[in-house]
């Protein structure tokens, strides 16, 4: 089977260096692509679940842009209802009216949504989020989970981080995730000063394996919150809508009063939203938060549509159900190369790691193979599933990762 080289890449990058820092910065860097020469690291067009780098290399993607994507990218039904929305207008002295239609769907859709807020990023509204426990509560102290990612405001950011200062983080308390015994400990240690807790609906961090919420995890968290006067804020950027439409706490059982969207709520356009329950909506109200571009139509129009799109089609049944079948596959294939593929997470959003070696060279290698014969894998990072796979996209990727591990176990035979 053919491997790709990315020599126009490799070009765009060196003149990048010149004019961007770190030529690509953030979560795009090359920096995690291990080894960096087997990956692209510019893209020129999108169809469906696919995607083709700038030397005209073709991957079926199972990184979905980092999460944005999840009916397929150039979804015809979405980017219809953007396109007409941007002959209407996009950004204009007011607000538009799509903004109560989105509004109204998301409170509708949502369970445990009253109202909604926009914005742009994720990282908007986690920290919007606190702002508005603290207001709510008079407390200055957020619990979070050590691991855990919500953005890249100071306050998100580990201590040991370029640009931060303790201050910065004086009032964030880091406790391990399934450990309700814990948040209950620092409930005592910090009698009515806690304003918030929030998580994501299951732990998704870098490089290690991804935990599901342990059996009544998430309804001991919320009787603490309900009986301590705490916010309850859900970190759905990653997971929302890729396990049920009410959002990831309807899957898992609880009810939030804040719930964070962004990712794939529009299938790729900027938008993000802030639902939550009535007893903060006076809060919100007065916490003043905005942004140049948070009014913008056409993110708008295309979150409504694909809202609309993903109900009609049950979106996350099927991404499971694909994800499954996907999963199933390469265990089997990896079994019979003598390799233990251990899956973590939900299989529409798993993490993967080849557990004969605790160093995960065999696994950065191994995907690696993977994505220069056309299946985009990454080795750090929980990978996304979506609408868009089909059973020949399966059929597709199950070769290549057989081949893959062929090659793996010709470089490195029974030494683990």
């Amino acid at each position: 089977m053919e491997t790709f080289d990315y020599p126009k890449s490799r070009d765009l990058f060196t003149r990048a260096a010149k004019v961007v820092p770190c030529g690509i910065y953030g979560h795009f860097s090359p920096a995690p692509l291990v080894p960096p020469e087997s990956y692209p690291f510019y893209t020129a067009r999108a169809a469906g679940s696919r995607f083709w780098d700038v030397d005209g290399n073709e991957f079926i993607d199972y990184m979905c842009a980092y999460g944005p994507m999840i009916t397929g990218y150039n979804r015809e039904e979405v980017d219809q209802a953007a396109m007409d929305q941007l002959k209407r207008g996009n950004c204009t002295t007011g607000a538009p009216e799509v903004m109560v239609d989105l509004a109204e769907y998301l409170v509708d859709l949502i369970p445990s949504a009253d109202w909604a807020f926009f914005a742009k990023n994720g990282g908007d509204l986690t920290d919007y989020a606190t702002m508005i426990a603290r207001d709510a509560t008079g407390r200055k102290k957020i619990v979070m989970i050590g691991g855990g990612y919500h953005g890249v405001a100071s306050w998100m950011q580990a201590p040991g981080h370029h640009g931060l200062i303790e201050e910065d983080y004086a009032h964030i308390i880091r406790i391990p995730w399934n450990d309700a015994d814990a948040f209950e400990q620092v409930i005592g240690r910090y009698p009515d000063q806690i304003a918030g807790f929030i998580a994501t609906p299951y732990h998704v961090p870098a490089f290690a394996d991804n935990e599901l919420p342990a059996e009544g995890y998430w309804q001991r968290i919320e009787t603490l919150c309900r009986k301590n006067g705490i916010v309850l804020i859900v970190d759905d950027i990653r997971h929302g809508f890729r396990f049920d439409m009410g959002g990831s706490c309807e899957y898992f059982g609880f009810k939030p009063d804040l719930i964070c969207f962004c990712k794939a709520l529009a299938n790729g356009y900027p938008i993000s939203a802030l639902v939550g329950n009535q007893s903060l909506k006076d809060v919100v109200a007065r916490v003043f938060y905005t942004g140049s571009y948070w009014f913008s139509a056409v993110p708008m129009a295309a979150a409504l549509a694909n809202l609309k799109l993903m109900k009609e089609i049950d979106a996350p049944r099927k991404i499971l159900e694909t994800g499954n079948r996907l999963l199933d596959g390469m265990v089997d294939i990896a079994k019979g190369y003598g390799y233990d593929l251990k899956v973590t997470g939900a299989p529409s959003m798993p993490y993967l790691r080849i557990t004969n070696d605790p160093s995960l060279m065999l696994h950065q290698d191994w995907c690696a193979e993977c994505t220069k014969r056309g299946v985009y894998f990454t080795s750090h990072h929980n990978w996304f599933i979506s609408t868009a796979h089909t059973d020949r996209d399966i059929e597709q990727t199950l070769a290549i990762v057989d081949e893959a591990f062929k090659v793996v176990k010709a470089q490195y035979g029974d030494s683990f």
